[in-house]
């Protein structure tokens, strides 16, 4: 048996090897994955004064040189052999898939497409800047001012870093922060304790590329030791459920990701067609074994939600669990065993309810809860519910889940709430200009398009250039 890899606290770049050390097991066995260092909180309070001379190293680049580097670091993610841990080991790309597939639950096609995924967001850093700024020149952020269509304008730096609270459900979640680095800002990543592979292999790939190490604090830590970061950071993304980040969710500091509700929505005028859109609604349930928030939860159809639940329950019911290195296999299992079967409880009382009813059931082999291979999963489940008045009409959870639930188009604004990304499958501009001003829908797809179909430089929830920096008023004296 090989010794498992200690993955330590980087803090400011320098390896640091903790006394406090967990174990994170290989899901199914006692094997140790990975042995983790802890940072307490009050390291973390004394580096983050330091904070400062992170994003000095960054300033001595240029964005365009900061640009370079960020392409060449995503093609070190996807394809070189990487430092891993603290004795000099290399991690090959296909050493990192079976390391995050042995404490994440994830089978190795879904690690691998969330890995494309990441490579691409290095890849389109122009785009995804271009989109974000609306078309900024990069040197502005060098000289601080400049034009952007023919006006002045100048821009300053909210923070001194970026933190971010990683969750462990999706690799995927860490595009969202590797911008920063060709924007000039440092980041201070807490990874999830089931996933330091990701944020740690990015890293690696940013140094190897010619990132100045200063710019990166990994701190695996304890709740005091986030909840450090998050009170004394400039700009904190964080990840949660919705009882973690509502505390913040006023905090301008804090730009919270929670609970996505997004919803596949047929209009009346395109109902009739409703067959045509089967496989964009399996998609959106099903991408990325339902771990996304912009994956489907919910789906509204002004009629014939019998027959729509009924057909994607027949798709659905085809996704099983799998070996992990199967490459059939679309289902997660659950890093925490525990976790799978609160999930399963709540469905089931939410089914105790007389106006909802599991739709998979009767085409999925054995109960909703499989164990295989010494994990827990949770085989896809549509559920028709009466009304939006049942439980589980809006409810969001960790797998292929959704409610299927008839509600006139005049109604669907008032009843639908929040949602994260909300596709609107219809033809009617009347019906569409209502979405497009509608406050709760933070993107908007309108047509046949999958939830979880998205574009880095149109972000579904904030803009990580706003975020980091303001825009100010500014002149120069005039001469003589």
């Amino acid at each position: 048996m090989t010794a498992p890899h200690h993955i330590p606290v980087l803090r400011q770049g320098k390896v640091y090897q903790s006394l406090d050390v967990q174990t994170v097991p290989k899901l199914g066995t006692d094997e140790a994955a990975a042995e983790i260092s802890f940072a307490c909180a009050d390291m973390i309070k004394y580096d983050m004064h330091k904070m400062g001379s992170a994003r000095e190293a960054l300033k001595k680049f240029s964005c365009e040189e900061l640009v370079a580097i960020t392409k060449k670091a995503g093609e070190y993610f996807l394809e070189a052999d990487l430092p891993i841990g603290t004795t000099g080991a290399l991690q090959s790309p296909e050493d990192y898939v079976l390391s995050l597939a042995s404490t994440s639950g994830l089978p190795h096609a879904l690690i691998r497409m969330n890995m494309t995924r990441l490579g691409g967001i290095f890849g389109q850093i122009d785009d995804i800047f271009q989109g974000l700024t609306r078309g900024l020149d990069w040197a502005v952020l060098d000289k601080g001012y400049g034009e952007q269509g023919g006006a002045p304008v100048s821009f300053s730096p909210t923070t001194t870093e970026l933190a971010v609270i990683l969750p462990s459900n999706s690799p995927a979640v860490n595009a969202l922060w590797i911008p920063a680095i060709a924007m000039k800002v440092p980041v201070l990543l807490k990874p999830g304790r089931e996933e330091p592979w990701t944020p740690w292999r990015i890293i690696q790939a940013f140094i190897k590329a010619g990132c100045p190490p200063e710019a990166f604090s990994l701190y695996p830590t304890q709740h005091d030791g986030s909840g450090a970061i998050i009170r004394r950071a400039g700009r904190v993304m964080l990840f949660g459920d919705d009882s973690t980040v509502k505390q913040h969710e006023h905090d301008p500091r804090v730009e919270v990701h929670g609970t996505g509700y997004s919803k596949f929505v047929i209009g009346e005028d395109e109902i009739e067609n409703w067959e045509q859109y089967v496989d964009s609604m399996v998609e959106s349930v099903s991408a990325n074994s339902g771990r996304s928030c912009i994956c489907t939860s919910t789906i509204v159809v002004p009629k014939y939600g019998d027959e729509i639940a009924e057909a994607i329950s027949k798709r659905l019911a085809e996704i099983k669990p799998l070996a992990q290195d199967d490459p059939d296999a679309k289902l997660s299992g659950f890093a925490n065993p525990k976790f799978a079967e609160w999930i399963n409880e709540a469905v089931e009382q939410g089914l105790e309810s007389k106006g909802a009813r599991d739709v998979t059931a009767q085409y999925r082999e054995g109960d909703r809860f499989q164990t295989r291979d010494g994990m827990n999963y949770l085989q896809p489940t549509i559920i028709r519910v009466d009304s939006f008045d049942e439980e589980l009409a809006l409810r969001e959870f960790l797998f292929p889940f959704a409610s299927v639930v008839e509600c006139p188009q005049a109604e669907v604004l008032d009843k639908v709430g929040y949602s994260l990304v909300l596709t609107a499958v219809t033809k009617d501009i009347e019906w569409i200009n209502q979405l497009f001003d509608c406050p709760h829908i933070e993107r908007l797809n309108v047509g046949n398009v999958p939830t979880n179909r998205i574009s880095w430089n149109q972000p579904h929830e904030g803009n990580l250039f706003e975020f980091l920096y303001t825009r100010r008023s500014f002149a120069f004296a005039e001469t003589a």
